[in-house]
């Protein structure tokens, strides 16, 4: 089984679905563990089939202690790789652990956003309260804020390096 070979393929078919940089390495990175562990017993990934998948990934949690959410991506990686690659649909979408109930966060009332922004004294420190809450940003963005960033003409923030593509 020539892994990189199959990694390669992979990484190209992610590359035409538009998958985001660190999407395509975290799915590599999980098929590639997959992949060294399948080819100890087996020749080809074809060989291998849903009941050996849900072996491997029972091992992930005992073994390793995944949490769900890298378990979830395991599955997702190893699904797309096989519908990707091969065209071939398994039959794995048990394997996915129970999400969780969602619920909706609670939320500031706009009388206690006011209260908020006026409580804090130092003017940059408001100013840095305002923009996350009135842009949406994620604090992460917002500490890698230039101030060419910010066309203030057209009431545009332009965010480099966020999650997804945005202009604001």
């Amino acid at each position: 089984m020539d892994i990189e070979k199959l990694l390669i393929q992979f990484e190209q078919k992610l590359i035409l679905q538009r998958y985001s940089p660190n999407s395509i390495r975290n799915y590599k990175s999980a098929m590639k563990s997959f992949l060294e562990i399948a080819e100890k017993k087996f020749s080809h990934p074809s060989e291998l089939n849903e009941a050996i998948i849900e072996k491997y990934v029972l091992w992930k949690v005992q073994k390793h202690k995944i949490g769900s959410s890298h378990q979830r991506m395991i599955i997702a990686s190893i699904d797309k790789f096989y519908s990707s690659v091969y065209n071939t649909k398994l039959n794995i979408e048990h394997l996915y652990p129970a999400r969780k109930s969602f619920s909706l966060p609670n939320y500031l009332t706009t009388d206690e956003v006011k209260k908020l922004i006026e409580s804090v004294e130092n003017i940059k420190h408001r100013c840095i309260i305002k923009l996350l809450y009135g842009s949406g940003l994620r604090l992460g963005e917002l500490l890698h804020l230039k101030l060419t960033d910010i066309d203030s003409k057209s009431m545009i923030i332009h965010i480099k390096n966020s999650k997804g593509t945005h202009i604001l």
